[in-house]
């Protein structure tokens, strides 16, 4: 069978692999005679690889790879796989239990991150916080982030601009929903993902609109190009691409994903770069002295001899993180949150009646009604056990030599670690009928009722956040925006199936774990005019 697979392989594709391993042979031989009586009896299971190229061959014959991951796992009945692409070890996990040992009880060995082109590409060379490999500057950064931009005492700053793209959405779906007396047809997946666009364009550059917009409230050309952009980005960032286990052949672009990140990235660049530029020369002479939002947050910061703390291209790189790293969460948990209540309406119903129970119909959601809020939240936190955005989290790197899953399996140093979001959080081991949507798993009672339920998941049960050093410090932001988006959608409107339909697809997309359709659902107005 293998050999019927390599055969079916393009020769000059195989003929490159080879060549691209010429140079890094020597290398891996030393690593294998070395460290060989470790490897061959203590590393996890997985497919047998092919001498120097590992695995490769059977990557490339099974696009796209996460599937391929899947499948490998659920052949051989195991919990944790190694897969070896080229000469790195490729450790993907779904048990609840590794994954703490790996963020938690070992996260000073796991705190790094791959070097690879796309990476590299959008983060102009490592300068941000997501991508950048273990390391000074990956510190210095991570500073920033935390202390001056996703603080709470920063998001309390940036709370009034929250609001009002949180208005904005909802009279931008009342707008569609006014254009027939039977409420209007929304696409729900459009929505969210200009919600979430909105919102950090506002916080960034204090705009909504690279350009005009639309006169209905929605997006115009320029944030739909961008949004698109941010998307493709996302798809391609963490993709298994040829070129990150086998280096030297990264100028080939044998996948189409250099081509295709190049130019989302420089569409991204396109918006941002001459209002980053200009926003530096406006304090420069003095025509800016106030921070309004935290582009001027960023240029402001001052190191200890008075001079800028971060350069241009550093502060160009940490608002690319920022832009990728807010939009999906948010949008992802919306669309599928609403398309399993549509499939499930007694979900939809409680969580409807929870959040009239606590804002009523005379005003509408606003963050401090958050706390109060748990079912919707247990619906939210359903949605990135069962849904969530990618199934294969950031990749975390090995330093060095270890053992994990008490003592059993040896991770080698450079080894790459991958938490599988959906297989952790549909593990049949760990949840009671884990395909079907049930917020009240997340539910927990007190004497006083439930208890306050947040996002965040530091027993990594399922995957929202992470923890450790790498955990996204945006939690605060980011589970901010996710319910409010949730909140003000079910409050606002009520929802139903299209016309002439009965439920929902469930259906995935061909490559990932998004919806493979955009869900489009019949929205009608559900409170008094004036409120909104």
């Amino acid at each position: 069978m293998e050999s019927a697979l390599i055969s079916s392989l393009p020769f000059w594709y195989l003929l490159l692999l080879l060549v691209g391993f010429i140079t890094p042979f020597l290398k891996f031989l030393k690593h294998q005679i070395t460290s060989k009586s470790k490897q061959t009896t203590l590393l996890p299971p997985g497919p047998k690889p092919w001498p120097i190229i590992g695995n490769l061959p059977e990557m490339i014959a099974n696009r796209p790879t996460s599937r391929w991951i899947h499948n490998i796992m659920s052949d051989l009945n195991t919990e944790i796989a190694c897969i070896r692409l080229g000469n790195i070890h490729v450790i993907p996990i779904t048990s609840p239990e590794i994954a703490r040992e790996i963020l938690i009880k070992q996260d000073s060995i796991f705190a790094s991150r791959p070097s690879n082109w796309s990476s590299e590409y959008v983060s102009s060379g490592y300068l941000s916080t997501v991508f950048a490999p273990y390391g000074e500057q990956w510190k210095n950064m991570k500073k920033v982030m935390a202390n001056e931009l996703v603080s709470p005492k920063r998001l309390q700053w940036l709370h009034d601009k929250r609001v009002e793209e949180a208005n904005n959405i909802v009279r931008y779906a009342y707008n569609q929903c006014n254009k027939n007396s039977g409420g209007g047809l929304v696409d729900v997946r459009f929505v969210g993902r200009h919600y979430s666009g909105n919102i950090i364009r506002r916080l960034v550059f204090n705009e909504r609109h690279f350009g005009k917009g639309r006169e209905d409230g929605g997006p115009g050309f320029e944030e739909v190009e961008h949004i698109d952009a941010i998307f493709t980005v996302l798809r391609y960032i963490f993709a298994f691409s040829i070129s990150d286990y086998v280096p030297c052949l990264r100028e080939l672009d044998l996948d189409g994903h250099k081509k295709e990140l190049k130019k989302a990235t420089k569409l991204m660049m396109k918006y941002h770069d001459p209002l980053i530029e200009d926003r530096i020369q406006q304090w420069k002479i003095g025509k800016r002295t106030h921070q309004e939002d935290l582009l001027d947050v960023l240029i402001s910061l001052k190191d200890a001899n008075d001079n800028p703390l971060l350069t241009l291209d550093e502060i160009k790189s940490q608002i690319m993180d920022m832009m990728v790293a807010t939009v999906d969460n948010p949008s992802n948990v919306f669309e599928w949150g609403l398309t399993e209540m549509l499939n499930q309406p007694e979900i939809l119903r409680k969580a409807t009646e929870e959040i009239d129970s606590v804002v009523g119909k005379e005003r509408q959601v606003q963050e401090s009604d958050i706390p109060k809020l748990n079912y919707l939240k247990a619906c939210a936190k359903e949605v990135f056990r069962l849904h969530p955005i990618e199934d294969i989290n950031a990749t975390h790197v090995s330093m060095e030599d270890t053992f994990i899953a008490n003592n059993t399996y040896f991770i080698p140093k450079g080894s790459h670690v991958v938490l599988r979001r959906q297989g952790i959080g549909q593990n049949p081991r760990v949840w009671e009928k884990p395909l079907k949507f049930k917020p009240e798993r997340h539910l927990q009672k007190d004497n006083d009722g439930f208890k306050n339920l947040n996002l965040n998941e530091p027993n990594l049960n399922l995957i929202t956040f992470s923890t450790g050093r790498r955990a996204c410090p945006g939690i605060m932001l980011g589970s901010t925006m996710t319910i409010m988006l949730f909140a003000r959608m079910l409050h606002g409107f009520n929802w139903s199936v299209p016309p002439n339909e009965t439920t929902i697809d469930l259906s995935e997309s061909e490559g990932g774990t998004i919806k493979g359709k955009p869900l489009v659902a019949l929205a009608t107005p559900r409170l008094p005019a004036e409120v909104y």
